[in-house]
């Protein structure tokens, strides 16, 4: 397996485009075949999901509509409507069967969608469709709120085989499901069964270990479209490549969390179970102590013991270790619950690179799990603060 260039649209059958004017942005991505998708676990569920859950129990999807600047989620019956009127304006321009369009929305919760705005787009966004890399790279900006960057990645198995994704992720990143929206595309032939166990597998090894600030979207969705112009491919190869897509995509989710300066990677080791690691890395990257002191570079790691103690994985204090590792050096602070160094200025320096690694090895078992988060600075305080303002 290797990285690849072009996004979505290295995927044969795949093609994108998008514009972005001031804070709202509409994409369309044109793509026909197999789908499976997951959504948001929060009971508040937006006017998209509710559509695109049924649209996709066909097992099939033509089309994925997204807007941005505005989530369509707590708007009633009214924002049902404007859902199903998305639909039917890609489905116009592009001569296919509403029903098999998802659609997807993501901004400001409670406030009716301005339909009008997405009808003066839809036209430029479907004349200018591209299977190029230009039309996957238009299309993840499209759908960006507060990110400070385009998500996108693609990858090619050993047999041909491609599978890419967009994403967009920055604040109310806690995922239950998968992100605030991932779009993912291969041009395997694979059934509907298979993609969304796939997917669910994958779901749960990138997205659902993401954590920015603890709060779960109304709004998460991530949806999967099987082309099939490659024909059939290994499923193991398949599997890992999409891991591999979704955890990159994760990844850089967490990175540009709102106003965060660091990456922050918690690995947990040595767990009585791997439920158990994920309980317990999903505690350090979404503590605010623990992602305050990173910023701060205080080297108060304690907190972390602390937030593991807290997490329910199952531990004993002389059985666990601590190291804080970047690319470029480590520092083992607690070995076998006896602290072994002390050295602030290490840990400070450490603290202080863009990423920042926490290996806790808990000493009980064989479970494992990596998670992924920022640090919290001020400035996520500002942008949240003034989010409608």
């Amino acid at each position: 397996m290797k990285f690849i260039d072009g996004g979505i649209c290295a995927v044969k059958g795949v093609s994108a485009q998008g514009v972005k004017q001031d804070k709202y942005g509409l994409a369309l991505i044109k793509a026909k075949g197999s789908a499976a998708g997951v959504f948001t676990c929060n009971r508040v569920i937006a006017a998209p999901l509710i559509l695109t859950r049924e649209h996709i129990e066909g097992g099939k999807l033509s089309a994925v509509i997204a807007n941005s600047g505005n989530a369509n989620a707590f708007t009633g019956p009214e924002g049902i409507k404007d859902a199903r009127d998305m639909a039917k304006l890609a489905a116009i321009g592009l001569g296919l069967d509403e029903r098999t369009v998802a659609v997807a929305s993501t901004g400001v919760i409670g406030h009716r969608l301005d339909i009008d705005i997405v009808r003066s787009q839809v036209g430029e966004v479907t004349a200018g469709l591209t299977d190029s890399a230009k039309g996957s790279t238009a299309a993840a900006r499209a759908i960006m709120t507060t990110d400070t960057f385009s998500k996108e990645v693609a990858v090619e198995l050993p047999d041909g085989t491609r599978i890419g994704g967009i994403a967009k992720g920055s604040g109310m990143i806690a995922p239950n499901m998968g992100t605030m929206l991932a779009f993912l595309y291969t041009d395997a032939v694979m059934d509907p069964g298979e993609l969304g166990n796939h997917l669910r597998r994958a779901v749960d090894k990138s997205f659902n270990m993401v954590v920015v600030d603890g709060d779960t979207s109304t709004n998460d969705m991530a949806l999967i479209t099987a082309t099939g112009q490659m024909g059939h491919t290994d499923p193991d190869e398949f599997g890992h490549g999409l891991e591999a897509v979704c955890t990159a995509l994760a990844r850089m989710i967490a990175k540009d969390g709102e106003g965060a300066t660091r990456l922050i990677e918690a690995r947990v080791t040595g767990a009585a179970s791997e439920s158990d690691a994920v309980l317990a890395a999903k505690a350090v990257i979404t503590s605010p102590l623990v992602k305050s002191a990173i910023f701060g570079r205080d080297p108060n790691w304690g907190r972390v013991m602390a937030a593991v103690g807290y997490s329910g994985a199952e531990m004993e204090q002389d059985r666990i270790s601590l190291t804080f590792a970047s690319n470029y050096a480590s520092a083992v602070v607690v070995e076998k619950g006896r602290i072994v160094n002390t050295r602030e200025d290490k840990l400070k320096e450490i603290m202080g690179l863009k990423e920042v690694i926490i290996i806790v090895d808990l000493g009980v078992g064989s479970g494992c799990a990596t998670a992924w988060g920022c640090d919290l600075s001020y400035d996520y305080v500002r942008i949240n603060a003034e989010y409608t303002t």
